[in-house]
């Protein structure tokens, strides 16, 4: 063969093989751009039929006002996380004292405080140093370095944490556990507060069951009814923590007995579901069960008992929402739709777009409300 074929030949092939290539990817990227562009046309076109609502016909507020619930507020405590932004912690300080033996609203209050701490806890350090032996500033920190544990694992399964997150994640409880043992020294005896901190503490850290029994029987002995308290002990005895249905069902059902009139208690029972059904991934209609309908009821019944100005009032409606929409009851969920005006609840605000879904589903009942 001439030696120039020999040359020619696989330069011809490479030539022909990168000509063939290029033309594939030209056509792939234009493939692309296509589907795309039909995507898009599609996505217009649904969102212009989407079936919508005028929320002010139907005793709504708008999408624009809607939140997430962001927990206990009011202007004492936004003017309190203004402070905090700029540095100044005397008004969370002032509040927090102000506070002392109501637990419920000193709870909320460092949740609110907690979160400012843990992106930037300047201020915090601050107070500790200048008095070492505030019982408000240790149990912050217990709380504050809690949520950074938790913000380090992020909400992913366990399975998707790698294993940096958890080495970090393991790290920072520890620190938490030290600053455990801080709070509860410097605690009023008969609070309550550095027990509750604790329950994420004995979650992330798998704690068994009797050794978490110990930690809750501080709690009830100090305050047997902590709306809060339950709520995180829910999570700890559910399936997928340190629990399992039955365990969980127990927990909530002996709450809501020993409950006093007007207790709000009995909405765990329905979140108590929603942890049920999603674990074994059930059918939307689960929530039409007998028994699911006769703990809604008994939330109403309790809604209509409790305080006006229970602020966990929401969290109830929320439920009630969920629930009677599911079992086929949408004019029953309007009043409590009404009634959450513009917070977005659990278990709304547990999904990362929490009021564009919770204004999604609020058009069905709606719809499926009128359409009754």
């Amino acid at each position: 063969m001439d030696a120039r074929l020999i040359v020619v030949v696989p330069l011809l092939l490479i030539a022909g093989v990168k000509l063939a290539t290029w033309l594939m990817e030209r056509r792939t990227a234009k493939l692309r751009t296509a589907t795309e562009e039909a995507k898009a046309t599609i996505a217009r076109v649904e969102e212009a039929t989407r079936p919508t609502i005028y929320p002010s016909e139907h005793g709504l507020v708008g999408r624009a006002e809607l939140i997430a619930d962001p927990g206990l507020t009011g202007p004492d405590v936004d003017a309190a996380l203004a402070a905090l932004t700029e540095g100044d912690r005397q008004p969370a300080v002032a509040l927090l004292a102000a506070a002392a033996g109501d637990h419920d609203r000193r709870w909320g209050l460092l949740g609110r405080f907690a979160g400012p701490a843990a992106e930037d806890d300047a201020w915090l350090l601050a107070w500790r140093a200048e008095q070492p032996d505030n019982a408000d500033a240790a149990l912050l920190t217990l709380d504050a370095l809690i949520d950074v544990a938790w913000k380090v694992r992020t909400g992913n399964s366990a399975s998707q944490v790698t294993a940096e997150r958890w080495a970090a994640f393991a790290r920072v409880l520890s620190e938490a556990e030290t600053a455990a043992a801080d709070a509860v020294r410097l605690a009023d005896p008969a609070d309550p507060l550095p027990f509750v901190a604790q329950i994420p503490l004995a979650m992330g850290q798998s704690w068994d069951n009797e050794r978490f029994l110990a930690l809750w029987q501080e709690i009830a002995s100090r305050d047997p009814h902590n709306f809060s308290a339950h709520a995180n002990a829910l999570q700890y005895w559910c399936a997928k923590w340190k629990g399992s249905h039955e365990k969980m069902h127990a927990f909530v059902d002996a709450a809501i007995a020993a409950a006093p009139r007007g207790s709000l208690l009995s909405a765990y029972k329905l979140q108590a579901y929603y942890e049920q059904f999603q674990r074994d991934r059930s059918p939307r209609d689960a929530y039409a069960a007998p028994e699911v309908q006769a703990a809604a009821d008994a939330v109403v019944a309790a809604l209509a008992e409790a305080d006006p100005d229970d602020r966990h009032r929401s969290f109830a409606h929320g439920w009630l929402v969920w629930v009677l929409a599911r079992a086929g009851r949408p004019a029953d969920a309007m009043p409590h739709l009404r009634a959450l005006g513009p917070i977005v609840p659990v278990p709304w605000s547990y999904w990362g777009s929490p009021v564009d879904r919770f204004v999604e589903e609020r058009v069905e009942i709606v719809l499926a409300a009128t359409a009754e």
